[in-house]
């Protein structure tokens, strides 16, 4: 979607300015923010691709007076109430006052080490040959979804070459929405500076991008 999240090439926010032997976290509350938030992925109710578009999803003045763990807790209080796991009344209490859904598992402090090894692997075998081949142009589709696309802004209706063909992967702006993993092929595009940022932009300048198959289509 077309949210405070995605500023690849906006104008106006100034420089990005790296910080020096930048910490981890820069408060306790940070770590436990990251703690809760994995914890209560967890339960099962919601994937990925969903929490990210429920941090998308935040008005775009809030998004952008919070800072990066804030983001996640308000977009995780939104989560657990769509998902019933709390309630309004509950978030004003400051604790449970509401019965709840339950859970479909709990993950347990001595469980965590192997949970994080796991991850999340989103990677699926899809059917049929690669529509497109490496040394393709191809061009980036033009579109402005309501809901959650891993296609930047930046890079939409843009001329490219398919640099790599990839295996399939969980389509994520379906398994947002609750409309399934519809896994497709994914590819590495690769785009010169000039037709992303247009005059003025470093010649020698290249950018690349793993797009799926469905976002691209023949130049």
């Amino acid at each position: 979607m077309n949210g405070p999240h995605d500023l690849g090439g906006q104008m106006g926010f100034g420089p990005v300015t790296p910080e020096k032997d930048e910490r981890c976290f820069h408060a306790e509350w940070e770590k436990r923010a990251l703690g809760v938030t994995l914890t209560a992925g967890a339960m099962g109710a919601w994937n990925i691709d969903e929490s990210r578009h429920m941090r998308e999803s935040l008005h775009p003045a809030d998004y952008y007076a919070s800072s990066y763990y804030e983001i996640w807790i308000k977009a995780l209080e939104r989560l657990l109430q769509r998902h019933r796991f709390v309630t309004a009344n509950d978030l004003a209490a400051g604790e449970a006052v509401d019965s709840a859904a339950t859970p479909k598992r709990v993950l347990k402090a001595e469980n965590v080490s192997a949970a994080l090894a796991k991850g999340g692997p989103c990677d699926r075998p899809v059917e049929g040959a690669a529509h497109f081949a490496v040394g393709q142009r191809v061009r980036t589709r033009n579109f402005h979804p309501t809901g959650h696309t891993r296609l930047p802004r930046y890079a939409r209706g843009k001329m490219g070459v398919i640099d790599a063909v990839r295996e399939g992967f969980v389509f994520p702006d379906s398994n947002a929405q609750g409309n399934g993993e519809n896994p497709q092929r994914v590819y590495t595009v690769v785009f010169s500076g000039a037709e992303l940022w247009g005059e003025g932009a470093d010649p020698m300048l290249e950018v690349s991008i793993d797009a799926w198959e469905s976002y691209l289509e023949p130049a």
